[in-house]
């Protein structure tokens, strides 16, 4: 299993260092010191998104961050208050749902990385 051509070009023209891990039936995107807006205490993180199979017809949901993430008053940003283990790392997990129709061809990793900056840029 391996990453599609688009989304491999679109990080790489992003500048962004990743790397890309095969978990059981999904793959691991992970883009290392993926900046946060100034909302966040911290100033960068690693990034995880999980591909699922099926992908890319199957919607890409939620996101995941190490290490923990605080808001600048120091709480929890809303729905990321589950940790888990993937790859044999702590995630904070974001529970944060792509809301429009899922458009296979259209939308992929370009479109849902978008979408976690507007989640992030909310800064809630």
């Amino acid at each position: 299993m391996r990453l599609l051509e688009p989304d491999e070009e679109y990080l790489r023209a992003k500048g962004y260092d990743f790397e890309v891990c095969a978990q059981g039936a999904e793959l691991h995107v992970i883009i290392h010191r993926f900046p946060l807006p100034d909302a966040y205490l911290e100033r960068s993180v690693d990034l995880l998104v999980r591909i699922p199979a099926g992908y890319p017809n199957a919607r890409l949901d939620m996101f995941w961050t190490s290490p923990q993430v605080l808001l600048a008053n120091r709480q929890t940003p809303r729905t990321a208050n589950v940790n888990e283990v993937h790859g044999g790392r702590n995630w904070q997990r974001w529970s944060r749902h792509w809301t429009s129709p899922w458009r296979p061809g259209t939308d992929g990793l370009d479109t849902f990385i978008a979408s976690v900056r507007n989640e992030l840029a909310k800064g809630i």
